[in-house]
């Protein structure tokens, strides 16, 4: 582990960040949830790992209708979690580990325990009223207009006392904050004040595209290409729910907030379409430092269709904006699983060295997948409200795999969610013992990243390739590297004039081929991927890591062939 987090304002851009689960990633008094102590505890394997930067979910107080994304309390830790003196402790042992931490805010929506909802739900004139989103009935009766809660159902909820609506975007419990507000504005951005001032390095902002809602509250339209099995929300585009002008605004006050503290980073939630994703950077990048590109999380796992990906999203950038990319979270099913574990391995290799920044999700370095969950077992409220779908999202949410001990390592107690059938196999002590493994394979990947800045401020140039093939050079200021995934199960002979003879792997996903020679023709197994250096190489931009990156990617490389 270096010393990446204090380089710079803009240490972001060439760490490497790790989302923690805080209910499943380290257990330390027995209930069965994860907690702060037990993040504490297990710091030292993520030093090991590499990573420079934590991200928590939620951990604030909340009755857990969505497990922590319901806020009663912006300025405490749930006590399921710990205490706020335990979290000054991870705070502080992290950044002496040399360590980011990463809060969530969940600005969108309360919880209907918050004070704030008890006191504008009290009466039509209570002062707190205008803090949510009220609306008469439609004339006749019935819901204003005709949003849904992407929990399913309408997205509106009456209150008998009062004779209105609230607007919840998600659950009936998560009354959606009125941004419209400027008292709402103030009090959320003294919640950002409140934890920077703790020593958090920023924040990842909660569906950050659904602030600000139609001042006139159209209904939305229908979404022609809705078909039955789809969740009942896709039946209409949130053309007025969400993504409105007058969010951008309000994004960059919550930048000038981050922008009062030295080194911080503003992270935006966002599933929208790559040309309105790249708008969230703001005018001039007075945005959101990072709006998370979730384009591989849906995608077709194939190479022409991630190669147009990564072109178009180049392309789409602003000046001087710096890339992204996820492979997984915590609402989208284990890419392990998506894309099946063989993938896996160059799955990993892609991330980890594309241009931009990485966000890894605990438990994908072990190659953990998508957890079957028993109907009996089910948490998730979206399953629960919209069940027989597939929409669940507790299977990604189960709990580290640490050791072959009871609930591997975890916990004591019972889990509060099952356990993967092979996690006394599966897990990080087994893996980390096997040189060949996933584990190992994220260790060597992230190591590097650190021993090559072309991995991290090179430009991105595509190769021309065939068939299962993705190629694509990361080029410094002196020599590059060439990374070549096979995304087929079939081996492939690669021939490209960007492959210079005598070229070395540096990295297979199989870790067996380190320091081969290619003497022409390059050799892939199927599903293996590798990172070729020059002939003769000596890491001539080692010294620019720091340096200021080159921020445009470069056109292909057209007289290259490989299949």
């Amino acid at each position: 582990m270096g010393d990446l987090g204090d380089i710079s304002e803009d240490w972001w851009r060439r760490g490497t960040f790790y989302q923690v689960y805080p209910r499943s990633f380290q257990d330390s008094n027995g209930d069965g949830v994860g907690d702060l102590k037990g993040i504490l505890r297990r710091l030292p394997y993520l030093r090991e790992l590499g990573v420079d930067a934590i991200w928590l979910s939620p951990i604030y107080p909340s009755p857990m209708a969505d497990f922590g994304y319901d806020i009663s309390d912006y300025t405490g830790v749930d006590p399921l979690f710990g205490s706020m003196e335990d979290f000054d402790a991870l705070v502080a042992a992290a950044h002496e580990a040399g360590l980011k931490l990463i809060l969530d805010l969940v600005p969108n929506h309360t919880s209907d325990q918050h004070p704030w909802f008890i006191e504008s739900r009290s009466s039509r004139d209570n002062p707190k009223r205008n803090w949510y989103i009220w609306r008469d009935p439609k004339p006749g009766g019935g819901p204003p207009n005709n949003w849904l809660s992407e929990f399913g159902g309408s997205g509106w909820e009456y209150d008998s006392e009062s004779g209105q609506y609230y607007y919840h975007a998600f659950l009936a419990q998560q009354p959606d904050l009125n941004w419209r507000n400027p008292e709402v504005r103030q009090a959320i951005y003294d919640v950002m004040r409140f934890w920077l001032g703790k020593g958090v390095d920023g924040f990842r902002v909660d569906v950050i595209w659904h602030l600000i809602k139609d001042a006139k509250f159209r209904d939305n339209p229908p979404n022609p290409h809705y078909h039955e099995g789809r969740p009942p929300h896709e039946k209409i585009l949130t053309q007025y729910s969400t993504d409105q002008a007058e969010v951008h605004e309000v994004i960059a006050e919550m930048r000038r907030v981050s922008d009062e503290f030295d080194a911080r980073v503003l992270i935006g939630e966002i599933y929208l379409p790559l040309h309105r994703l790249v708008a969230y950077y703001g005018n001039d990048l007075t945005g959101a430092q990072m709006p998370f590109n979730f384009a591989l999380l849906s995608t077709l796992w194939s190479a022409r269709s991630i190669e147009r990906i990564i072109e178009d999203y180049e392309k789409a950038l602003p000046q001087g904006a710096w890339p992204n990319w996820v492979l997984g979270n915590h609402d989208r099913p284990r890419v392990a699983s998506r894309v099946g574990p063989e993938q896996a391995r160059v799955a990993a290799m892609l991330l980890l060295t594309l241009r931009g920044t990485p966000t890894l999700y605990y438990g994908d370095e072990i190659g953990m997948r998508q957890v079957p969950i028993a109907p009996g077992e089910v948490r998730d409220p979206f399953e629960k409200n919209v069940p027989g779908l597939g929409v669940g999202r507790d299977g990604c949410r189960t709990p580290m795999q640490w050791s072959s001990e009871p609930n591997a390592g975890f916990s004591t107690g019972k889990p509060w969610l099952p356990l993967a059938h092979d996690a006394l196999r599966e897990n990080v002590t087994s893996l980390a013992a096997d040189k060949t493994s996933i584990l190992n394979l994220y260790k060597a990947l992230i190591a590097l990243r650190r021993e090559w800045p072309q991995l991290v401020t090179g430009t991105y140039e595509r190769v021309a390739a065939q068939g299962d093939i993705l190629l694509y050079r990361r080029r410094g200021e002196e020599s590059a590297l060439i990374v070549a995934l096979n995304l087929g199960a079939d081996p492939a002979a690669v021939t490209s004039s960007a492959i210079a003879f005598n070229s070395e792997i540096l990295l297979s996903t199989f870790l067996d081929r380190k320091g081969e020679t290619i003497e022409g023709v390059l050799d892939l197994r199927g599903n293996e991927g590798v990172i070729i250096a020059p002939p003769g190489h000596r890491n001539h931009d080692a010294a620019d890591l720091h340096q200021p990156e080159t921020d445009q990617s470069e056109p292909a490389d057209t007289d290259d062939q490989a299949g």
